[in-house]
């Protein structure tokens, strides 16, 4: 099993720890990025993403090793400390640079096989629209399975946080790894997210935008073809 974390901070805090510690109770190899250091730009809003090509935003190479670790993954962990009841400025600014991906535009076929864990800690409240911020980003990217753990762990420093809360904490996450796993090769999207790629295919075969259309067209996603459908095999 292949895993990228997405760090929403350059320091390992609470946030950090918890999403190492799933990653390395589902096994495999682990890719991590830390932000901004090693992604600091934000979108300038030119629209070439959408109209022509992702290929034309000014960060695309910059942006393009994690673009690729992300699309071999099986397992996503997006991970962001509370930062005023939301994602990290730097998670926000890194999500922004996706939007061509979203249902609505160009979606990538392989998210819709893969899983997604948003990751979120607090010393106090905040962890449920962290995570919604995140969790937003990958469900208009169809991945197929989105998970959410969010942690009230009470200090500003990992360090500090009580043992016995980094007992419960351990065990919940070997929960949601088993859960993981055992999906893992066999993930199918969510009613939601199959009646909204239906309703684009709908929107796309009147020309919503030239560059989505095609590549709509291109994939076979306006007729019958699926993303999530397996070829048959003769």
């Amino acid at each position: 099993m292949k895993v990228t974390i997405v760090h929403g901070q350059s320091h390992k805090g609470s946030t950090y720890h918890l999403a190492r510690l799933l990653a390395e109770k589902l096994g495999g190899e682990i890719t991590e990025f830390f932000l901004p250091k090693d992604f600091d730009k934000f979108c300038v809003g030119c629209t070439r993403c959408f109209m022509e090509s992702e290929t034309q935003c000014p960060h695309y190479e910059k942006l393009l090793p994690i673009t690729r670790s992300i699309d071999e993954s099986d397992v996503i962990i997006l991970a962001s400390p509370v930062y005023v009841y939301h994602a990290t400025g730097s998670m926000k600014a890194f999500l922004d640079h996706y939007g061509w991906r979203w249902l609505v535009h160009r979606p990538e076929e392989k998210m819709f096989s893969k899983q997604a864990v948003c990751i979120s800690t607090a010393a106090g409240a905040g962890m449920k629209s962290t995570n919604k911020d995140m969790a937003d980003s990958a469900f208009w990217w169809g991945v197929g399975k989105i998970y959410r753990f969010g942690a009230a762990v009470n200090e500003t420093s990992w360090e500090r946080v009580k043992d016995k809360k980094k007992r419960a904490y351990d065990d919940k996450l070997s929960v949601l790894a088993r859960k993981i796993t055992k999906k893992n090769g066999r993930v199918k999207p969510s009613l939601k997210t199959i009646t909204f790629f239906n309703i684009m295919g709908i929107m796309q075969r009147n020309g919503f935008n030239p560059a989505d259309a095609e590549y709509w067209k291109e994939k076979g996603w306006t007729g019958k073809k699926r993303p999530w459908k397996k070829k048959n095999k003769f």
